[in-house]
């Protein structure tokens, strides 16, 4: 599949693409919050999904992306982060990926743009349900403070 070969040059070069994320957010202007999350963290995050792309593609590990990203979702609330900057994040790390493989000079030919056309299908749902997930633990979080201070 066109997609998997896409797929292992991102996950192969996880390092650059990491840090060039790490350096987007730093310096987005609407990521300031996101922007005070220490390195390790950002890098752990980054790194996590760079280098596991096709693993969590492949086995559809959906119940496990449910809680971790709940999980995250719930502390970030905790830590008051806007929600919109969790949410973008995840599509900047998305968007990141997708500009590598344009950075890499793939001969723009019908099978290339084919291929990075599957890849995008393939890769969007994955970062729809880690979306979905963020925001359900941000939300299930944001109930209970509120009930708790009712």
């Amino acid at each position: 599949m066109l997609c998997g070969k896409l797929i292992r040059l991102i996950e192969s070069h996880e390092e650059q693409i990491t840090a060039n994320i790490i350096w987007s957010i730093r310096h987005h202007r609407d990521l300031p919050h996101l922007a005070t999350l220490p390195d390790l963290e950002l890098r752990e995050r980054c790194q996590e999904i760079v280098q596991n792309l096709g693993h969590w593609y492949a086995q559809g590990n959906d119940e496990r992306l449910a809680r971790e990203y709940e999980a995250i979702g719930r502390t970030r609330f905790e830590e008051s982060m806007p929600l919109h900057e969790c949410v973008q994040g995840l599509c900047l790390i998305k968007e990141k990926m997708i500009a590598f493989l344009d950075s890499q000079g793939i001969d723009p030919d019908c099978l290339a743009l084919y291929a990075e056309g599957q890849l995008v299908r393939c890769i969007g749902p994955f970062f729809d349900l880690l979306i979905v997930h963020l925001v359900r633990g941000y939300e299930t979080a944001r109930r209970h403070a509120a009930h708790a201070a009712a």
